[in-house]
């Protein structure tokens, strides 16, 4: 899963996302991932990005940068996903191939897809064929059914070892930020004191997606169930650059305005699911990739 927070401290972003046994920063023009190797020593690599968003201006507008960015970073946080993976272990044959990485790409999207977008769908209808539903009402259900498969399934996930890990460096990546964002010298021992909740986190992203696709689902005209299902799926970039926007904003005022966070609330809860306490060596690897990837931009 990918788990992003988005922040802006003046001109600098900052954007963060946990990998296998590390944590990936993102600059405006860096990005930096580092991993707890077995040996105990840490390992960063650093490479210059620059998103597109940011060369071509007309990318860059509210409600199509999110499109925009959301794929960037999926795209690139696949590969520091599976950087990581390779790192963290030393036998060869575990190691991940190009074609492994892209079957894998194209399976998780399919099994997505399946998962979150046509089952709950298909149970919504088969709900609303015991009583009279209105369009709106087959939404909602739509909607919820989503968030209670979303939910089972990360619970089952983080039944395993690695992901547990996973959710641990999570939270350690939103300790990180949070530190940074204060002001506060970047160590462990400060950061630690930080909530692994953070208001700019991919988790609470999805949440909005799910909850405003229900206003956007009820433009859709009446049409049979997989024409109505190909349309929701067409509808998903749209329905991500408006959440992107609600999440930018959420995160300018969230700590100001509390109708803002009323309306981030149920995805930060969902957060609980997604993060777990780091120790202080965790902390420290995410500290270390926020570290280089800020004197980058400096140097």
């Amino acid at each position: 899963m990918n788990l992003i927070v988005l922040s802006r401290m003046g001109e600098l972003r900052i954007g963060g996302q946990a990998v296998m046994n590390g944590v990936m920063m993102r600059s405006k023009n860096y990005i930096a991932t580092s991993v707890r190797k077995k040996d105990g020593k840490i390992k960063t690599k650093t490479r210059k990005f620059v998103s597109i968003t940011d060369k071509y201006k007309i990318l860059g507008l509210p409600f199509i940068r999110g499109i925009f960015m959301l794929f960037e970073l999926m795209i690139q946080g696949m590969k520091e996903l599976t950087w990581s993976s390779n790192e963290s272990t030393d036998d060869e044959d575990e190691k991940l191939s190009k074609k492994e990485i892209v079957f894998t790409i194209i399976l998780s999207i399919v099994f997505a897809l399946a998962l979150f977008k046509l089952l709950p769908w298909f149970l919504a209808n088969t709900v609303s064929g015991f009583f009279e539903t209105t369009s709106a009402t087959i939404n909602v259900l739509d909607a919820l059914f989503k968030v209670f498969i979303l939910a089972g399934y990360i619970y089952l996930i983080s039944l395993m070892p690695d992901i547990k890990t996973l959710f641990r460096y999570h939270g350690a990546e939103h300790k990180a930020v949070s530190c940074y964002e204060s002001g506060k010298k970047l160590t462990p021992k400060n950061a630690a004191g930080f909530s692994v909740i953070h208001p700019r986190c991919g988790t609470t992203f999805i949440i909005l997606v799910f909850f405003v696709s229900i206003f956007f689902y009820m433009l859709i005209p009446t049409l049979e169930f997989w024409q109505n299902y190909l349309f929701r799926i067409l509808l998903l970039p749209v329905i991500a650059g408006f959440s992107y926007e609600i999440i930018r904003l959420g995160g300018k005022y969230y700590y100001k305005n509390v109708l803002v966070r009323i309306i981030m609330w149920p995805g930060l809860q969902f957060q609980r699911l997604t993060t777990r306490q780091p120790d202080l060596k965790q902390i420290e690897v995410a500290i270390k990739s926020l570290n280089v990837a800020l004197k980058k931009e400096k140097a």
